[in-house]
């Protein structure tokens, strides 16, 4: 056996394994998962009854739908406005300040800690009746403010969307610290030679300097907020009725309250193509920017 066969089939015996496995556990189950998406399958027995692109039309007739599509959006504009709070916040954590390996620590504490750990936490602190939040309101003799935070169709996705920030916020935030790492320091200098403020620099050295991490938090926010499920499920399971339900919260609600995963195969191959869409459209938006 030469030496280039014996390689080449090195090199196989190493690919076999990791392609097996990406066959198996990502490529077959997309390919079922468009098959299910053209049937009215309920999830009992094997039978598959093609319907065509009837799930894909009436996923546009669907009211919650498009709530939850609306309280998905809420998530990604309130991560979105966050962002230049947590550049600034990481600019500070960046600077010689006094235990600032400390502060890092703690901003990213609330990304380790376990989503249902965090979800009952809050579930407490947001209690109407004896929760933390009202009784240091109605300590304070702000009455007025104390709400039903988790039963209130009003107020129920600000509630839920603080709790994604707190967990979220500081994953971004050493994002954004690991980004200013290779901002060369020759620069801030140059610029406070020349007399620029520090917001002249933040705006015009810090910001470019991280514009690929920029990049990679906005394509998380568009990822995350299509995707929520832990928060709102484990705090609200969508409610009251459906003012709190995400549109990956109501395909599981549809494939496994109402056995119809035909129609939530149709929904989990839409949620894909947006994410590549909207993937897609902030690619061109940075690149169009020279970004």
């Amino acid at each position: 056996m030469s030496y280039k066969l014996q390689r080449k089939m090195l090199v196989f015996s190493f690919l076999i394994v990791p392609i097996g496995l990406l066959l198996l556990f990502l490529v077959y189950p997309t390919l079922k998962l468009v098959q299910l998406s053209f049937t009215d399958w309920t999830g009992i027995g094997k039978n598959l009854n093609y319907v065509g692109v009837d799930n894909y039309t009436k996923l546009w007739s669907l009211p919650d739908l498009w709530k939850s599509l609306y309280n998905n959006a809420l998530y990604f504009i309130v991560h979105l406005l966050f962002i230049p709070l947590e550049i600034v916040v990481a600019v500070m954590l960046s600077s010689k300040i006094r235990a600032s390996g400390f502060f890092r620590s703690i901003v990213f504490l609330p990304y380790v800690i376990n989503g249902v750990a965090v979800a009952y936490i809050f579930s407490y602190l947001y209690n109407p009746l004896n929760g933390p939040i009202n009784l240091a309101l109605n300590g304070l003799g702000l009455e007025s403010w104390i709400q039903r935070w988790l039963s209130d169709p009003a107020v129920v996705n600000y509630s839920l969307i603080a709790v994604s920030l707190w967990r979220y916020c500081g994953l971004h935030v050493i994002l954004f610290l690991a980004g200013l790492q290779s901002v060369p320091q020759d620069l801030y200098e140059a610029a406070r030679m020349d007399g620029a403020s520090p917001l002249q620099q933040l705006l015009h050295i810090t910001i470019p300097g991280i514009r690929r991490v920029v990049e990679i938090v906005l394509f998380l926010n568009i990822r995350g907020a299509l995707q929520v499920f832990d928060i709102p499920f484990l705090m609200t399971q969508g409610g009251p009725g459906s003012s709190s339900s995400t549109f990956t919260l109501f395909t599981i609600d549809t494939a496994f309250k109402f056995n119809n995963y035909g129609l939530a195969s149709a929904m989990a191959i839409l949620l894909m193509v947006m994410i590549v869409v909207f993937s897609y459209v902030q690619k061109q938006f940075f690149k169009e920017r020279g970004v």
